[in-house]
């Protein structure tokens, strides 16, 4: 745990030691990190889906295109990466500047994707047959 110091309350904020300034490009750092494990998540679960016709016998109807599913789901996964470490590096001067906005478009985008995803995977669900 950080311990604040007499000589602490004399950094200003645009002091690279500043306990704040510091916290906020951990929790920095933490966001981006988990943003790429996400993006690892879902080129993952995107793979899984490509492969899905591999898995299930051809008896099954409807899962001749699963690998757009997949191919979707990985192309979000690599925007992601991109967007990530994009925003990442932007927040990092934002921070440094002092001038730190957050930005929603992407968080948008991305949730907009994860819905249509989400959607495209309960219908393959629905139309699997249940096997004995």
């Amino acid at each position: 745990m950080f311990r604040a110091s007499s000589n602490v309350k004399n950094l200003s904020r645009d002091s690279p030691h500043n306990p704040s300034r510091v916290r906020d490009h951990l929790a920095n750092e933490r966001t981006y990190l988990a943003w790429i494990r996400t993006s690892l998540g879902l080129m993952g679960i995107g793979i899984l889906l490509a492969r899905l016709r591999y898995l299930i016998p051809n008896l099954s109807p409807g899962t001749g295109h699963s690998w757009l599913l997949g191919l979707a789901t990985s192309f979000l996964g690599l925007m992601t990466i991109i967007v990530s470490t994009h925003n990442y590096f932007s927040d990092q001067q934002s921070i440094d500047k002092i001038s730190y906005t957050p930005v929603t478009k992407w968080i948008l985008f991305f949730s907009s994707f994860l819905l249509l995803i989400g959607s495209g995977l309960i219908y393959t669900i629905l139309i699997l047959p249940v096997l004995p």
